[in-house]
């Protein structure tokens, strides 16, 4: 077995681990469990730390265990917010559940015979049929409130600085995540709970609760790994779109491409180690490199490369490498014609745009006459004419002459005319 601690230590994956943590998972196979807020049927970027330290956990032959928080998701965990988030209904969690087992599914194994393939549990399950007496009878009498206010999250939200409080049902989060950790640990003999920075406090609920509840000889163990930033301190994972979906029809892969190929470097460095599989040799192999020639981004690629097929697809993959290289002059109009409506506005988001009737373009529209009037991709037709002649006009990627009719055989997806004057001056066009 791989020594799963020491593979996250030197990836930069640990905030804090507690004692005895590193000598039960080099004793023997140990079951470990990170929860995951289901607010959505989609997990996005900011959920793929704790999806790579199960995805270690099972390489290093330990069982990782996927805990979807429909019951915690009802309440909204206080750790890190300032306000209640909303509550949802069990329909809404169900669907959502299904969605983010799909996509662990691509992470995780929970189909083979392995003795530590993964298991995806929902916390709403073993919650729901709890009465409000037994729960407060059977796990609120283990933890004092003096402990409870004495964590960090409950103490920023009650604090003198805090303006709008905490309710009942948030401060009761930390119980309920922590009957969590002592019924996997009951049924599924589950010993170590992992999460960010800012869940120690709820994690080290469990472990007390656990040996509260059913004696000093019961051991539980918690691990957690740094809040991820940028390196300008801002949020990971965000961009003005908001978040980063692993969900193609939230975030296209075009897109999800394109943010891991704009990390800056001092980023990619501490990504690379974080959210790929590449041994430390590869990696530190490839900083080296990327630090030699650093316009190369060579850890942006592999960061991309990597992500980007086990996320969505090889074929999803070529076809974002494809469509970012169209900007950069190396696409043909084949490449061009292969883009779905999705990928071609986000690759060209941000041009210039106008629009012509699909009537006009029926009856043929002189070439002069789309650039100029139509297009507005010039002053006059006698800078087109100048600009044409010196071969520097390409409706679509394919250079064209002054006798050139523009026509409803030119038009992308149905609807787009691309108009490039020079090398990176881009006009689109929309049939309306």
């Amino acid at each position: 077995m791989k020594n799963f601690v020491e593979e996250l230590r030197w990836r930069g994956m640990i905030h804090d681990v507690m004692p005895g943590t590193e000598e039960q998972l080099n004793k023997e196979m140990t079951s470990g469990y990170v929860g995951i807020d289901p607010t959505a049927d989609s997990l996005h970027i900011g959920h793929l730390v704790g999806v790579m330290m199960l995805k270690h956990l099972q390489l290093a032959g330990h069982r990782p265990i996927a805990l979807v928080g429909g019951a915690t998701g009802m309440i909204g965990d206080p750790s890190g917010k300032s306000q209640e988030r909303n509550l949802l209904d069990e329909e809404t969690l169900r669907k959502n559940e299904e969605g983010i087992k799909k996509q662990l599914a691509k992470f995780l194994d929970f189909e083979s015979d392995a003795e530590n393939r993964a298991l995806l549990v929902n916390n709403y399950d073993w919650m729901k049929d709890f009465t409000f007496l037994g729960f407060i009878r059977d796990v609120g009498k283990h933890i004092t409130v003096n402990y409870m206010m004495a964590k960090d999250s409950v103490k920023k939200r009650i604090g003198a600085d805090s303006k709008n409080g905490m309710s009942f049902t948030e401060f009761s989060y930390q119980l309920v995540q922590g009957y969590d950790f002592l019924h996997l640990y009951q049924t599924e003999n589950c010993k170590l709970q992992m999460g960010g920075a800012d869940q120690w406090g709820n994690i080290t609920t469990g472990t007390e609760l656990i040996r509260r509840k059913l004696g000093h000889e019961n051991q539980a163990y918690a691990l957690t790994c740094p809040l991820i930033t940028k390196s300008d301190g801002t949020k990971f994972g965000k961009t003005e779109k908001g978040n980063v979906w692993l969900d193609p029809e939230k975030t296209s892969p075009y897109e999800f491409f394109q943010f891991w190929m704009n990390v800056s470097d001092e980023d990619a460095e501490r990504y690379i180690k974080i959210f790929t599989l590449l041994s430390r040799e590869e990696i530190e192999k490839m900083i080296a490199q990327h630090r030699e020639a650093p316009h190369m981004r060579l850890l942006q690629k592999a960061l991309a490369e990597e992500l980007t097929i086990r996320v969505h697809s090889r074929e999803a993959y070529d076809a974002a490498v494809e469509a970012s290289q169209i900007l950069f002059g190396k696409g043909t109009t084949e490449t061009l014609r292969k883009l779905d409506e999705r990928t071609l506005l986000d690759v060209f988001k941000g041009v210039p745009q106008s629009e012509v009737s699909r009537r006009e373009l029926e009856a043929g529209i002189g070439l002069l006459d789309f650039l100029s009037a139509k297009a507005g991709a010039f002053k006059s037709n006698g800078e087109a004419r100048r600009m044409i002649k010196d071969n520097a006009v390409a409706i679509n990627k394919q250079k064209i002459k002054e006798d050139y009719q523009i026509g409803t055989k030119d038009l992308l997806n149905d609807k787009y005319i691309l108009v490039q004057k020079g090398k990176k001056n881009y006009f689109l066009v929309k049939v309306i």
